[in-house]
């Protein structure tokens, strides 16, 4: 579990890293947020509220739905660095002008859910990569080593670039070999939610993936006070198995940055700031309609970049095809816990595998028995006290609604909004926190089952 300090130290460097990597002014690694408690926003169209659900102005207007509604940043700060949840993060280094990244192809075990390990290929000794950030007209160095037991190349999806540096083996170049280095170097001119990978089918299969971001030479306006990516993947693993099973047309593990609901971390943010999400989906044959609770988004950014903002669509379910990208954004006004998941049914459930003899029901009572199809119920796992300790433990899960994680499985997470002393009591102390702090253990008088 994190402490206060791990948290306030993460918060330092991810404002040192914006600073080194957008400018080289002390200033830009302050902090300079205008959290303000007035509630609505007032702007051209209308008001929009920050602190509670509304339409805001008029359609079309710039309020609308808070379309056009900035963050709680100040404006002609530079873009906010990335935050990636069970993930690591890296800007490279700068060595003679060019922005440089070591990345060495390994292999990973990782724990998708407590007690269920997996054994894949990854990158630097972690499933998914790192997530490497960038701005937009860099030039970038990858210096590639690889150390998996195989031949192997990396492709750079969606950046243009000279076809020598594209990574697809014998069509641009030669197979890197076990223990040799290839440098991939190129110029950036894009910005937006890039991914690279393996160009070999069953590496791809087995989890190979970077989320490659560049951000803009300038950030996009409106600001947005929280940037989150969250990368998308399904596997096969067999019966007493902890590979994936790549030749498999199915599945039965989905992850998001690699882990399974509800093992995945919550993303969480302050009441009323303007929050960004990236989805990546590196699925080996699935789109993903992910849907989120409680707040309408507009779909801002594709693989190809940020749209023009008159094409932005507004929902709360964004279609995720295979190797695509999609960047929503929307106004956190909603307080409490959110689920954010696929809502392709049987991807909101985990280690789904055929069972020897008959299914596994459930016969709870006699007269429910005899309604054909009932109980529709699989055997469940059960963890351990150390297992659940996992799962209850994490620091960003802490207040809660008791029981939650029993409705959270498969690609499921958690976007919690949180009033600002509750987000900086949870993120910058170990006070504790009791369960039920952010929702309500019962409903308000007058909305109960009766």
């Amino acid at each position: 579990m994190s402490t206060p300090k791990d948290r306030r130290n993460f918060l330092m460097q991810g404002a040192a890293a914006t600073a080194g990597l957008f400018a080289t002014s002390s200033v830009l690694a302050q902090k300079a947020e205008t959290a303000s408690s007035s509630g609505d926003y007032k702007g051209q169209g209308g008001e929009y509220p920050r602190l509670h659900p509304g339409l805001g102005g008029p359609v079309g207007s710039p309020t609308d739905r808070g379309k056009l509604v900035p963050g709680l940043r100040q404006p002609g700060l530079p873009p906010v660095p990335i935050t990636a949840p069970d993930l690591t993060t890296t800007s490279g280094k700068m060595v003679d002008g060019v922005r440089e990244f070591r990345i060495r192809a390994t292999p990973v075990r990782r724990e998708l859910l407590p007690g269920i390990w997996m054994n894949a290929y990854g990158y630097n000794d972690q499933f998914p990569s790192p997530v490497l950030e960038l701005n937009q007209g860099d030039r970038v160095r990858i210096i590639f080593k690889n150390e998996l037991p195989e031949p192997t190349t990396l492709h750079s999806h969606g950046l243009e670039l000279p076809t020598y540096m594209d990574g697809v083996p014998f069509v641009t170049q030669n197979l890197v070999k076990p223990g040799e280095t290839f440098v991939y170097e190129y110029d950036v001119h894009q910005e937006g939610s890039f991914f690279l990978h393996a160009h070999v089918a069953m590496q791809e299969a087995i989890g190979m993936i970077v989320p490659f971001i560049i951000h803009p030479k300038v950030a996009y306006d409106p600001v947005v006070d929280r940037d989150f990516v969250l990368v998308t993947q399904q596997f096969s693993m067999l019966p007493d198995a902890d590979i994936p099973n790549t030749q498999s047309m199915d599945w039965n593990f989905i992850t998001a940055n690699g882990r399974c609901g509800p093992f995945t971390t919550p993303l969480v943010c302050k009441l009323g700031e303007r929050v960004r999400i990236r989805f990546i989906n590196f699925s080996t044959l699935h789109q993903h309609p992910m849907h989120l609770h409680g707040h309408t988004y507009w779909v801002t950014g594709t693989e190809g970049g940020r749209i023009p903002e008159s094409a932005w669509i507004p929902g709360n379910t964004v279609i995720l095809g295979v190797a695509q990208s999609r960047d929503v954004e929307f106004i956190a006004n909603n307080p409490g816990d959110w689920v954010l998941h696929c809502h392709m049914f049987h991807h909101m459930m985990n280690h789904m595998v055929s069972q020897v003899g008959p299914i596994i029901r459930q016969m709870e009572n006699k007269h429910g028995s005899k309604v054909p199809g009932y109980p529709q119920m699989m055997s469940s796992a059960k963890w351990t006290p150390e297992e659940m300790h996992q799962i209850t433990s994490r620091r960003e899960t802490q207040g809660m609604r008791e029981g939650w994680y029993h409705g959270v499985h498969g690609l499921f997470t958690l976007l919690r909004v949180l009033p600002p002393e509750l987000y900086d009591k949870l993120m910058t102390t170990d006070d504790p926190i009791p369960p039920n702090s952010s929702a309500p253990l019962n409903p308000p008088p007058g909305s109960q089952t009766i």
